[in-house]
């Protein structure tokens, strides 16, 4: 059941962005295309509180309330992210709008989008961690817990990896290709 609502909310915040984006651009109605939008949120909420129901009721949990917890910190860490992504492509593409901004390439730009992206990634997996931690204490000892500890231990890969390659642009920025033949020679 948890697998089918997470496949659910998925597809329901793709609908949902679709939909809102279009009345916002195609139909002209800003207002009600921001009202869908706000309604993001909700699927999340379903499938936390599904999620607690599944474990109320007795099942044992495993790997599917982890991917629910992973999937509720990825929405809450990077979801307004992507919204503002494809919103830029959507009003660029089909309502004239400027052309989205692109990811600086090099310097201290570059390093300052790798930690800003870095700290999204970061809340995402904290928030995750931090649901799933909630399952085992309300599973408690009377039951495995050990596929959420795992997907506990993939969280803090998913900081650390974050966090190396944000460090990297600190340590190497980005350089164009013809400064650095300058700097070579």
């Amino acid at each position: 059941m948890i697998v089918t609502l997470i496949i659910a909310c998925e597809v329901g915040f793709w609908v949902l962005l679709a939909g809102g984006l279009s009345l916002r651009y195609l139909a002209k109605m800003p207002r009600t295309g921001a009202a869908v939008l706000l309604l993001e949120p909700v699927l999340e909420l379903v499938l936390l509180v599904a999620t607690a129901i599944d474990l109320r009721n007795g099942a044992e949990a495993d790997w599917k309330h982890g991917l629910a917890a992973v999937y509720i910190g990825y929405s809450v860490g990077l979801g307004h992210a992507t919204i503002k992504w494809v919103d830029q492509r959507f009003a660029h593409r089909f309502a004239g709008g400027p052309p989205p901004v692109k990811a600086p390439k090099y310097g201290t730009a570059r390093t300052v989008h790798e930690w800003k992206t870095a700290g999204r990634w970061v809340l995402a997996a904290a928030v995750a961690m931090g649901l799933l931690q909630a399952a085992i204490w309300y599973v408690g000892d009377s039951g495995d817990i050990s596929s959420l500890r795992a997907w506990q231990t993939k969280m803090l890969f998913v900081i650390g990896i974050n966090l190396i390659i944000a460090a990297s642009y600190t340590i190497w920025p980005k350089q164009p290709k013809d400064s650095r033949a300058r700097q070579i020679t």
